[in-house]
C-alpha cells in the first residue's frame, strides 16, 4: 500500500503558538488497501488537539473525503503521532493544529 502524501508538516524550528508534528515520529497514513482498490481518492483535514507534552488528545476530521476507509486511515495515523507542542513564552502549552492529507492513487 502506497502511503498518502500529506502536506508537507511545518519544520519543527522555531517554536511558536501551534504544535508541530516531529520528524520520524508523525508517519504519513497507508493507503487503504480497499480504497485503494475502488479508486477511491480525496482529501481528508484532520484538526488535532496536543497537550503541553506533545501527546494527541483529540483528533477529529473537519473536512471528509468522501471515503470512511481514507478518513479513517488519516484519524489513526494522527492519533499516533508525537509533536512538539505550543509554546507561550518559552513554556510548552496545549494547542492545536489541522493537518491535510491528500489521497491520490498512484498512475
Amino acid at each position: 500500500a502506497a502511503p498518502a502524501n500529506p502536506a508537507a508538516p511545518p519544520a519543527a524550528a522555531a517554536p511558536g503558538d501551534r504544535p508541530v508534528p516531529l520528524p520520524g515520529q508523525s508517519p504519513p497514513p497507508s493507503y487503504p488497501p480497499a480504497a485503494l482498490r475502488r479508486g477511491e481518492s480525496g482529501t481528508v483535514v484532520v484538526r488535532v488537539e496536543v497537550d503541553a507534552s506533545g501527546t494527541p488528545l483529540d483528533a477529529r476530521i473537519i473536512q471528509r473525503s468522501g471515503s470512511r476507509d481514507l478518513d479513517r486511515a488519516a484519524l489513526e495515523a494522527v492519533r499516533g503521532w508525537r509533536f512538539q507542542p505550543a509554546q507561550s513564552n518559552g513554556q510548552p502549552m496545549a494547542g492545536s493544529l489541522e493537518i491535510p492529507f491528500d489521497f491520490q492513487p498512484a498512475q
